[in-house]
C-alpha cells in the first residue's frame, strides 16, 4: 500500500485519478481503518487529505457555512456560530462514536462511509446540506441526499472527493433538531434516526424538512411528514399525520437492534420528538 499526504485538493484528485488500483481516502479513519485492520480492504493507495487547509477550516460565509471534509466532530462542537445556527446538525455529528472517536470522525467521512445508519447524513438531508465536490476536471455542488447510492455505495467517481459540506444561511425563527434510538445508552449503531428542521411565520410552520436514516437502504427525506406540519401550530393532528407518513416511508431491515415493524413504529415517534424539538428551537409556542 502506498500513502501519499498531498497538501492541496488538486494533487489529492490528482493521485486519485491516477491510481490503476483501488484507491481510498483517509480524513478521520475512524471506519476506514477499522475495514482495513479486518482485511475488509486492501488499498492499493491511501490519499490522507488533513494536510490540506481548505479542508480543515469552518467558514461562515454570506450563504451560510462551509464545513471541510477533515474537520473533526468535536472542532463543530466547539464552534459557538455553527452550534447556533445548526444545533441538529452538529448534536448529530457529535452522536459518532466515542469521545475519542470525536477528536477524528468528520461528517464528510461519515457520508461517504454510506451507511444507511449514518448519524450525521439525515441531519444534514433535512437541513438542506450540499457536498463540494471536486473532480480531475471540473468542480460540482451536489445536495447531499445524491451522494450515497446504497449501503457503502455513492456516486463518486473514481477521480471525485468531497471537499467540503456546505451549510445554507439559517432564515430567522427556524430550528432543526435530530434524535435516534439505540439499544444501548452510547456508542451503537442507530435503529432509527429522524431529523427535522422547520422555519416559523406567525408562529405557524412555512417549511420544514423531514429525513429518516436506519430505516432503508440510504437515508429518506419524506416531503409528505414536512407537508404534514406546515401551516400548523405542532398540534396534534399534524404530529399524528406526520408520525403516520414517516412510518409509511420506512423499507428497514429485521436484524439483532429491530424488527421491521419496532422500526417502522419508533420512526414515527421520534419524528414527533425531534419536530418539537425544532419547533421550540424556532421560538415556536
Amino acid at each position: 500500500m502506498r500513502y501519499e499526504s498531498p497538501t492541496t485538493t488538486k494533487e489529492a484528485v490528482a493521485l486519485l485519478a491516477g491510481e490503476k488500483g483501488s484507491a481510498y481516502v483517509l480524513a478521520g479513519g475512524t471506519d476506514l481503518m477499522v475495514r482495513l485492520r479486518m482485511d475488509l480492504i486492501e488499498p492499493d493507495l491511501m490519499v490522507d487529505i488533513k494536510r490540506i487547509p481548505v479542508m480543515n477550516e469552518v467558514k461562515k460565509t454570506a450563504t451560510g457555512f462551509k464545513i471541510g471534509a477533515a474537520v473533526s466532530s468535536a472542532e463543530l462542537g466547539e464552534n459557538k456560530a455553527l452550534g447556533k445556527a445548526w444545533p441538529g446538525v452538529v448534536e448529530a455529528a457529535r452522536l459518532i462514536g466515542s469521545d475519542q472517536v470525536q477528536s477524528r470522525c468528520t461528517i464528510a467521512g461519515n457520508l461517504c462511509n454510506a451507511s444507511p445508519a449514518a448519524d450525521s447524513v439525515p441531519a444534514l438531508v433535512a437541513a438542506g446540506a450540499k457536498a463540494v465536490v471536486v473532480g480531475k476536471s471540473k468542480r460540482r455542488t451536489v445536495a447531499v441526499d445524491k451522494i450515497v447510492t446504497g449501503p457503502g455505495e455513492t456516486s463518486l467517481a473514481k477521480d471525485e472527493l468531497v471537499e467540503a459540506i456546505t451549510l445554507p444561511k439559517r432564515a430567522a425563527r427556524s430550528g432543526d433538531a435530530y434524535l435516534r434510538f439505540i439499544p444501548r445508552t452510547e456508542m451503537d449503531i442507530a435503529v432509527v434516526g429522524c431529523a427535522v428542521s422547520l422555519t416559523l411565520a406567525r408562529g405557524v410552520v412555512k417549511t420544514a424538512r423531514v429525513a429518516l436514516g436506519a430505516v432503508a437502504p440510504t437515508v429518506v427525506l419524506v416531503p409528505e411528514a414536512a407537508r404534514a406540519l406546515i401551516g400548523t401550530k405542532l398540534d396534534d393532528n399534524a404530529l399524528e399525520k406526520m408520525a403516520a407518513a414517516c412510518s409509511a416511508a420506512c423499507d428497514p431491515i429485521d436484524d439483532k437492534r429491530g424488527t421491521i415493524e419496532y422500526r417502522t413504529r419508533v420512526a414515527g415517534v421520534l419524528a414527533k420528538r425531534a419536530a418539537k424539538i425544532a419547533f421550540e428551537r424556532a421560538g415556536g409556542k
